[in-house]
Parts: C-alpha cells; sequence; structure tokens
C-alpha cells in the first residue's frame, strides 16, 4: 500500500508524535476524505500505510490519500470532541455525517428572576415559542423536539397558570381583556386584573413545572391555599384550589406524576439496507416532550473504514467486533450535543462508548451516564423510541426505492442512459406574478433521488412588458445557463453536463461555474419549449435536454403530454406512469416555489416595503407613535385615514401617503 503513496507522506506519518490527536486525510482534489480521532497518532495512522487493505472499502479510502494534517490534542476526551466538530463542519466523505439544519425551539419566559422595571416583559413576563440563539436577558426551557411540543406546553401553562402570550405591543395598548381571558386561559394582566406579585408567582409555579418539580409545586400551592383559608380569604383560597386541580388533572394525562428522572435522552438506532435512522426521544422536567428521526449519509463507506480499524491497545485477534449501530449512535451523540445541552442521563439502545461520556461531561461541566438495558418506565420509553426508529427507517426505505423507480422510469421513457441514475439532474422552471406585476422565476432542482431545496433560486425578472410569460422564460434561461455555454465556449465547446468524465471528476468545469443539467422541464407546450429552443440555440447548447410539460385536454391532472424542442413527438406517459408522477412532483415543486416566493414579494410591497422608515415624512418619533398606537406595522397597514390622522403629528397629507404605502 505504501507504494501508492508519495515519501514526503510517508515521510510525515514516520514522524509522528506518540501522542494523542486528530487527523484528517485529502486526495488530489484537495477533499477532505476522513477525519479520525487517536490515543497515539503514530501507531494509529502507521496502521493504514503499513497494512495491505485490498479491495474493501479502507483500501479504496487509504488509495486515494494524498496529503495529511493532524492536530496533537491534550487527552482522549479532546481528540473526541475535536473529531465531531470537524466531522460536523467539513463534512468528509468516508465519516458517518449526520446533518441538521433545523435549530431546536425553546419556550421563552421574557425577562429575568431578578430584573425589574417598567417594561410589560419584567412586570408581566409572557411566554412564547422561540427558535434561535439563547441568551441571558430571558429564561429558556428546552429544547423541544418539535415546534408541537412547544405550543403543547405553552397551552398546559395557560390551564393552569394562566399566564399571557401576547406581544407587548399589545399587551401596552389593550383597553379590555382578550378571549383568552373570557375562556380562562389568561388572568387579564393588560388591565391589571391580576396583581403584579399574584403574577409573578404564577410564573414561578409555571417554571417550576416546566423543571419537573411536580411535588414540590403541588405542596407549595397547597400551603398557600391553606395560609388563604386561615385568614378567610376564600376567593383566593378558591383560586389556588382549581390550579392544584388542572394541575393534577395534567399530571394524571402525562402520566408523569411519579416520574424520578427529569431531564433524559432517549436513543435508538436502526441500521438496513445501507441506511439507518436515530430516533431521539426527549424528556424534559419529567414530561415526555415527544421525538425527532435522524437519518446519517455515509454509513456504508464509514463502516467499511470503521470495520477494519484497529484498536491501539488490544491485539486484533483480542478485539470484538463493533456492530454497526454502535458506530452510528456514537457518530450521533458526538456531533448532535455539539450545539446542543445533554441532559445527565442518556437511555440507549446499544453500549456507548465510556470514552464519548467522558468527553461529554468534560465538555458540558455535567456528569453524563448511559444505561442501555434499562427497566420500568425507561424501559417502556426505549421501547418507543426503538419501534420508531425501526417505523421511520421502513419509511424512508419504502420513500427511496419509489423515488428511484420514478427516476429510472422517467430515464427509460425518455431513452437516458440507464448508469448512474444517481446523478440524474432536472431543473424546472415556473413563471408568477400578479396581474402582470412583481414577475418573479423559481428554479428548482432534482438529483439524487430527491429535490435539493439548497440549490433552489428565485429570479426577479425586469424589463419586460406585464405578463409577457415567454419574455420572462426568455430572460430567466438566459440568465441561468449562459455562463454554462461561457465556459464550454473558453474550454473548447466542451458540454459542462451532469454526468461526470470517467475517474468520477466532471469534464474540466471550472470551480463554480453551474453545470448545465441532464433535463430541463419547462411547465408549458409548444409556446414555451418555442422560446427556450430559440435561447438555446443562442447558446449553443444542446436542444435535446429541453422537456415541456403541457396540459392536457380540459387541462386534467394525468393527461398531461411531455413536448420536445428536438422536433421529436409528444408523448403521453400515461396517467398511472411512474416516470409522469416524478415529473408532477418536480413540476408542482417548481410552482409552489414560485408561489411561495410570489406571495413574499406582495407582502413585502404591502406590508414590508412600504415600512414605515421608508415614507417621506414619517421619522422614529412618529413611527414610534404609529407603532404603540396600532400594536405593529401590520396594525398600521389596516388602520384607515381617519385613524391614522388621530395620531399626534400626523396631518391628512402624510394619513394619506401612509396609507397608500402600506396598502
Amino acid at each position: 500500500m505504501s507504494d501508492l503513496h508519495s515519501e514526503e507522506l510517508l515521510a510525515q506519518v514516520a514522524a509522528l508524535p506518540a501522542l494523542p490527536g486528530v487527523y484528517r486525510y485529502f486526495d488530489a482534489q484537495d477533499a477532505l476524505l476522513y477525519v479520525g480521532k487517536a490515543l497515539n497518532l503514530k501507531r494509529r495512522v502507521s496502521s493504514y500505510f503499513q497494512k495491505n487493505h485490498g479491495g474493501t472499502r479502507i483500501g479504496h479510502m487509504v488509495g486515494k490519500i494524498v496529503r495529511m494534517e493532524t492536530t496533537v490534542v491534550r487527552s482522549e476526551a479532546e481528540a473526541l470532541l475535536l473529531e465531531n466538530n470537524l466531522i460536523k463542519t467539513l463534512n468528509p466523505k468516508f465519516n458517518i455525517l449526520f446533518r441538521d439544519d433545523k435549530s431546536y425551539p425553546y419556550l421563552k419566559i421574557t425577562g429575568t428572576a431578578s430584573a425589574t422595571g417598567d417594561a410589560p416583559g419584567q412586570v408581566f413576563p409572557r411566554m412564547a415559542y422561540y427558535r434561535g440563539a439563547v441568551d441571558k436577558k430571558h429564561r429558556y426551557f428546552g429544547p423541544y423536539p418539535s415546534a408541537w411540543a412547544v405550543k403543547e406546553s405553552i397551552q398546559l401553562l395557560q390551564k393552569v397558570f394562566r399566564l399571557r402570550t401576547c406581544e407587548d405591543t399589545v399587551f401596552a395598548n389593550r383597553t379590555r381583556p382578550c378571549l383568552l381571558y373570557q375562556i380562562k386561559r389568561c388572568t387579564g394582566p393588560c388591565v391589571q386584573l391580576i396583581s403584579p406579585e399574584a403574577y409573578a408567582a404564577d410564573v414561578m409555579h409555571a417554571e417550576a413545572l416546566l423543571r419537573g418539580e411536580t411535588q414540590e409545586l403541588l405542596q407549595a400551592l397547597e400551603a398557600r391555599m391553606m395560609a388563604h383559608s386561615d385568614k378567610l380569604e376564600f376567593e383566593q383560597a378558591a383560586e389556588l384550589r382549581n390550579q392544584m386541580q388542572a394541575l393534577s388533572r395534567v399530571l394524571h394525562q402525562q402520566a408523569i406524576e411519579t416520574a424520578d428522572d427529569k431531564d433524559v435522552d432517549i436513543l435508538a438506532v436502526r441500521v438496513q439496507g445501507g441506511r439507518a435512522c436515530v430516533n431521539l426521544a426527549m424528556v424534559r422536567g419529567g414530561r415526555h416532550l415527544g421525538d425527532r428521526p435522524y437519518f446519517p449519509v455515509h454509513v456504508e463507506d464509514a463502516a467499511g473504514v470503521f470495520a477494519q480499524e484497529s484498536d491501539e491497545e488490544t491485539p486484533p485477534d483480542a478485539q470484538p467486533l463493533r456492530p454497526v449501530e454502535a458506530l452510528v449512535l456514537e457518530a450521533f451523540i458526538g456531533q448532535h450535543y455539539i450545539g446542543v445541552p445533554v441532559p445527565p442521563l442518556l437511555v440507549t439502545s446499544v453500549p456507548v462508548d465510556k470514552a464519548l461520556l467522558a468527553a461529554l461531561t468534560e465538555q458540558s461541566g455535567l456528569r453524563v451516564s448511559a444505561i442501555h438495558q434499562p427497566r420500568e418506565q425507561r424501559r417502556a420509553w426505549l421501547d418507543m423510541a426503538q419501534k420508531n426508529a425501526d417505523l421511520q427507517l421502513a419509511r424512508l426505505l419504502a420513500e427511496e426505492g419509489s423515488q428511484q423507480a420514478r427516476t429510472r422510469a422517467l430515464a427509460e421513457a425518455l431513452d437516458l442512459p440507464p448508469e448512474d441514475l444517481d446523478q440524474l439532474t432536472i431543473e424546472c422552471f415556473d413563471i408568477s406574478h400578479t396581474a402582470g406585476e412583481s414577475t418573479q422565476a423559481s428554479c428548482v432542482v432534482f438529483h439524487h433521488h430527491k429535490m435539493q431545496s439548497s440549490e433552489y433560486r428565485r429570479y426577479k425578472i425586469e424589463g419586460i412588458t406585464g405578463g409577457d410569460d415567454y419574455a420572462a422564460m426568455r430572460q430567466v434561461l438566459t440568465r441561468r445557463y449562459s455562463k454554462v455555454a461561457e465556459a464550454a465556449r473558453e474550454a473548447g465547446g466542451i458540454d459542462f453536463a451532469a454526468h461526470p468524465a470517467p475517474g468520477g471528476q466532471e469534464a474540466a468545469r471550472p470551480k463554480g461555474v453551474a453545470r448545465l443539467p441532464d433535463l430541463v422541464l419547462i411547465d408549458g407546450g409548444k409556446g414555451q419549449v418555442g422560446v427556450a429552443r430559440e435561447v438555446f440555440t443562442a447558446l449553443g447548447l444542446d436542444l435535446t435536454r429541453i422537456v415541456g410539460v403541457e396540459k392536457g385536454e380540459r387541462r386534467k391532472v394525468g393527461l398531461e403530454e411531455l413536448v420536445f424542442a428536438d422536433g421529436r413527438g409528444k408523448i403521453y406517459l400515461g396517467k398511472d406512469s411512474a416516470a409522469l408522477m416524478l415529473v408532477a412532483q418536480i413540476r408542482d415543486e417548481a410552482h409552489r416555489f414560485a408561489i411561495t416566493g410570489m406571495r413574499a414579494a406582495r407582502a413585502k410591497v404591502r406590508v414590508g416595503g412600504g415600512q414605515l422608515e421608508e415614507i417621506a415624512g414619517v421619522g422614529p418619533k412618529k413611527r414610534a407613535r404609529l407603532l404603540q398606537r396600532f400594536g405593529g406595522v401590520r396594525g398600521v397597514a389596516m388602520a384607515s385615514v381617519e385613524d391614522l390622522v388621530t395620531v399626534d403629528g400626523i396631518s391628512r397629507e402624510l394619513a394619506e401617503e401612509i396609507y397608500r404605502a402600506l396598502r
């Protein structure tokens, strides 16, 4: 194996220290292949280059290594943390990688417990759904696995403690209580129907419930109720009695009245067919909040590398073969808890490496433990998480199989090469506008058997006659593909298609230049396809890639026909065709993306473009008065001219200008 590598690389390997650290391998294109950690860098890295790994996955990876980077750290825990940080941020090809583009939601209670002030958020704190970075100005509870779990918790607190949820601007301008007060979901602090002291007690009790201090909370409520009763304050005692009854009902429904575990994460893993699912269920404050599935990538390649890695301290013949499930779960734990608080207990479906738990403990400052053979309530939680992992993975495999069948069916219907269908790339365009104004074009992208939302693009169409869809299509196609054509001409006529050249690399395509997809779907018939043909002919691009989706008779779904720009006759695929299902899926996604963009642009014009600060004559003071009077920009936009002139400093002329700008 060493004959395949440069003397410089082998010398670098030989000079490595016998210290803990992290190593990174790169290929000839400087793409990151693998990130690993080691207690002894010299021993671990040398093992890759001293053995003949044959045609295995690890052999395939080692054969590509041309460059290496290493980082020495102080301990195995530091190495684990750095390894997972690099995997999460750099996306190496031969590591198990969990992608999570969504931040977790929290339940926020405004203000801090020790703060004082006249602001509504301090005197009468508000509880709200929140997603984003947390700060010290407010109190946060969570994270929660889903928005639904947060909203359910808010409803629970509304029932028991009746805390407010309204925005501060609305709160400050109320003259009578809203509907939530009428249905006993709020105590009406906006119109002083509860004292700040009593409201603060409700906030304190709500926080205790969120922390899982249920028994202490019930005892405190009972003590307060008895104290009011002894003072003959029966109305206040009755309110506390009602709170206790509501709280008892909630605890009974949630089945947490005797729960000992307050904060626990339950992790179940399932691996099948080269894919994996980790199902994470969260228990916070003793309440089971629901779960969320995660699907890693690179499982087969990474498992192949892990399987042949040797333990540095154990002889090869004494090393147990680690199951893929354990590798997947440890990869998830290492990457997931980089940006999410780790609870003190993890209940897992397979054992977890003690070194990983030690690293989490060192990172969080909280002693983290894990059990994989739980009993009683924990066993019920784990069984439920495992069942959900099985169901989610089965669903994923079924969907992927269905999508792959659709891709193959479309390739067969259009006589596309059947090889490497994973790389089959389709782009679809749609035009949208509002009565001829605010014209936008949308482009959605499909490859690897699924829609790639990160590659979607919107184009603002300008300089055309309103409602001229043909001109809009001509403009967006020219803007989208002119750079591809220009790069091809500069490279001597090379067509930068989605299919890579032999050796796995794309044909000399300059870095950053878009490639021409295998299919360009146009939502339209002969007219739109004719425009696309003109653009492609002018740019010198391949006409066979253009396919129009023409509405069928009476525009009935399932009767669509495919129209081609290269002179081929129309194709009717049949309403039950898997190929037509894929075409319809991509076209509908382009239409959805176009509609959402159009609505956002329209909303910006109506309420946001017209933001108050952009209106001549509305300075900071007048803007503040308007927002305070009407509770926000939306309220100002809904106000009539007569309403606007009642605000101090707003003349009729200015009121009319504001009315026009925001509508």
